[in-house]
């Protein structure tokens, strides 16, 4: 972290989408070498499913903390993930958590509404989305909790696909109790095809949010015991 903090507070400086696409390949081989140094390579799967030129919103499962070096630098492009305000404030850390992020503080109705906005904003600059419609880390039995509406909304208000991200054995890695520790395993990252959000409305966010969810746990039944 120490190494690369001088070129994120950099690149933070400059106007989006110009500091997401300077910013994702130093994160990208930030990870690429952090990763498997602590015994945690990523493998992914499913590139294929982003067609050049167009830009998505990625909904992943949320098992670990573990999903987060995961997950936006290992998405194929720039993007930026909706991320609480708190951890913002960590020195140090906090400048690389804020400089990828749309940050939010989710006990003020304006900033979760400031927020959608910026979110918005952002999918209109070309950038993908990467979100977690579980809105937090699934700490229970079941492979996946409900899903919030948020990142649905924000699809279907920008007329942009969605995919499906799912991301396999991070709770193995940091189980949650005890928080002090953490296991080495690989980590799998596999992405669904598309689903498309053209002609949905307001009405269809229900059935939208079902649909991929259905998708992401069918998909995470089926393979679960083949990657551990």
């Amino acid at each position: 972290m120490m190494v690369i903090i001088l070129p994120i507070w950099i690149t933070s400086l400059m106007d989006e989408p110009k500091r997401a696409k300077w910013m994702h390949p130093i994160f990208r081989l930030w990870m690429a070498i952090y990763m498997p140094l602590v015994g945690c390579p990523v493998y992914r799967r499913g590139k294929e499913n982003f067609e050049k030129g167009k830009n998505y919103v990625v909904v992943c499962n949320h098992n670990s903390f573990a999903d987060v070096p995961v997950s936006s630098p290992w998405i194929p492009g720039p993007n930026k993930t909706l991320a609480k305000i708190e951890m913002a404030r960590i020195p140090l850390f906090g400048v690389i958590y804020k400089a990828g992020s749309v940050l939010v503080d989710r006990k003020s109705d304006s900033s979760r509404r400031e927020s959608f906005n910026n979110m918005a904003l952002m999918l209109e600059k070309g950038l993908h989305l990467c979100l977690y419609p579980e809105g937090t880390r699934n700490k229970g039995e079941e492979p996946m909790q409900k899903f919030y509406d948020g990142a649905f909304i924000t699809a279907i208000k920008a007329q942009k696909p969605i995919i499906p991200g799912v991301i396999f054995n991070t709770r193995m890695i940091f189980p949650g109790r005890p928080k002090a520790w953490a296991w080495p395993n690989k980590i799998h990252f596999h992405f669904l095809p598309s689903i498309e959000t053209a002609g949905l409305t307001m009405k269809d966010v229900g059935v939208l949010k079902e649909r991929v969810r259905n998708e992401m746990l069918v998909y995470f039944e089926a393979n679960k015991e083949g990657l551990r």
